[in-house]
């Protein structure tokens, strides 16, 4: 599912955790088949899986030390490149180029609980009640946190608006701008 892609990278911002995050909330989905309530949303019931999932990998990780790969030590030490380097640099470099636009730079700048509810809400149009399942908080968090993420989008992109020949016209009355009455 394209959607849990998605969502899965604008948490972990790398394409492999999103893939293993993908994976991983696939596998729980099936070992845990029968908690699923038919007639709900498949949808946001594997949201909800990916999302918790997640938070669970994101306190692993937290609690061990980083992963060293001993050739890039020994290579450091000789004072060698790195055999990998490049197609590691070459490959993100590729990804950022794709994901480059305005718009997906302002989304990721955001904070984590205010990115995750503008991706459910308006990339995967799942209601507010279904956000507020998902994420386990009360409806009128998720609208307010919604309507703060807008706000903080909104500003994000101001200027790159501006840039691109749009004009601010809000708080001008009928006809100020030109317009025929």
């Amino acid at each position: 599912m394209d959607a849990l892609k998605t969502f899965a990278y604008h948490l972990t911002y790398n394409e492999e955790d999103a893939d293993d995050l993908v994976q991983e909330t696939y596998l729980k989905a099936h070992k845990f088949i029968e908690n699923y309530d038919s007639g709900t949303n498949a949808k946001a019931w594997l949201f909800k899986i990916l999302k918790n999932a997640y938070i669970n990998e994101y306190r692993k990780k937290s609690r061990r030390p980083p992963k060293v790969d001993i050739d890039e030590v020994i290579s450091f030490k000789e004072g060698e490149e790195p055999k990998y380097a490049a197609f590691h640099d070459l490959r993100n470099e590729i990804f950022d180029n794709t994901m480059g636009d305005e718009v997906t730079i302002a989304l990721n700048s955001l904070p984590l609980d205010f990115r995750t509810v503008i991706l459910l809400c308006d990339i995967e149009s799942f209601t507010y009640e279904e956000i507020a399942k998902i994420l386990e908080l009360p409806i009128g968090t998720v609208r307010s946190r919604l309507f703060r993420a807008r706000n903080m989008l909104k500003e994000r992109l101001k200027q790159y608006a501006l840039k691109m020949g749009y004009k601010d016209m809000r708080g001008l009355r009928r006809g100020e701008y030109g317009e025929e009455e």
